[in-house]
């Protein structure tokens, strides 16, 4: 049987709390760009981005990325490079490549029809139990439910007590509005991503407070995930109208093939550093220092060879970028 608080154990209460989500979510949810169409190919989209992803940072490269690709078929015919290129700083960019495979796979397999359900959604590259209900639900009115880590945090507070990820789950579809799961289930996300944030959530301003066990936080609060630090060294080797790049390479665990300024083992004695900057992947914060390549010394060479290439600078913006390498173009002013 699905948890569930005292409060919501009828039926009855349960209208209610999907009558007030809705309410509070019609006048207060934020209006995002996606949130205009119910087009599946722009839900679908603004999903893919929307994973380990700030909103903030997302709403402009959604608008850019459909300027591009402002259907299905324009993304399965583009080349991989010029996806990545127009994904570059949303980072994950094996979220892009698993899109641009589903689009083919659609557009080659299926005449170019998304699946209109959960289940077959989750046949296609990249779509996993979250991105096949909310596209579903959203976009085709499917009775599926979310669960994201808003919700989750939503559904532990409304109960009072810790859950599995299965729990999670069935409570999530116990809750569910029938008549507008799409809408239901961004009014979830929106409530944990706006009203029931972590450390310190805003009860008082919840239109659902009555039915929560917590009311606050959960016992013992949340745990924080560990963070490591390092510094990394980059050459800025910039002539003219050029700059070098070195491409990683195929087999590598993060970005494969994407392109960055070449990484150089720290500098004996005391190098000109140029810029210094942070920059976050995954749990680790990064410390770089960008050394300044002059005439003379051997930075950008390994084993006595150059490496990567100098590609000039009115094609960076047509090749895919780490979001380092774009972070410290542009901080330098070159991009």
């Amino acid at each position: 049987m699905a948890p569930i608080s005292r409060s919501l154990s009828t039926s009855q209460a349960r209208a209610a709390f999907r009558r007030k989500l809705l309410t509070w979510y019609d006048a207060h949810g934020r209006d995002l760009p996606w949130r205009t169409s119910r087009d599946p190919y722009r839900v679908w989209l603004s999903e893919i981005m929307l994973q380990q992803t700030r909103v903030a940072a997302v709403i402009e490269k959604y608008r850019e990325f459909l300027l591009f690709f402002p259907n299905l078929k324009a993304l399965a015919e583009a080349p991989e490079a010029a996806v990545l290129t127009a994904w570059s700083g949303l980072g994950y960019y094996r979220r892009a490549r698993a899109m641009h495979a589903a689009a083919q796979t659609i557009t080659h397999e299926r005449g170019g029809n998304i699946p209109v359900t959960a289940e077959e959604l989750q046949k296609l590259p990249g779509i996993g139990r979250y991105t096949s209900a909310a596209i579903a639900s959203i976009a085709f009115g499917e009775k599926a439910a979310v669960v994201d880590g808003n919700v989750e945090r939503v559904a532990e507070r409304l109960v009072g007590y810790r859950l599995p990820q299965a729990k999670v789950w069935e409570l999530a579809e116990n809750l569910l509005s029938p008549e507008r799961p799409g809408d239901f289930n961004q009014a979830m996300m929106e409530l944990g991503a706006t009203v029931c944030v972590p450390g310190e959530p805003k009860c008082m301003l919840c239109p659902v407070a009555k039915a929560c066990a917590t009311r606050g936080n959960l016992p013992g609060g949340g745990k924080k995930q560990r963070t490591t630090k390092a510094t990394v060294f980059y050459a800025l080797d910039c002539v003219g109208d050029t700059v070098r790049l070195a491409q990683r390479p195929k087999s590598a665990a993060l970005m494969p093939l994407m392109w960055e300024l070449p990484e150089i083992p720290p500098a004996t004695g005391t190098p000109e550093i140029l810029l210094r900057l942070k920059h976050s992947i995954t749990t680790t914060n990064y410390d770089v220092c960008v050394v300044r390549a002059s005439g003379g010394t051997r930075i950008g060479t390994t084993m006595g060879k150059r490496i990567g290439k100098k590609v000039a600078v009115g094609k960076l913006t047509q090749i895919p970028l780490t979001g380092l390498a774009r972070k410290i173009l542009h901080a330098a002013d070159i991009l």
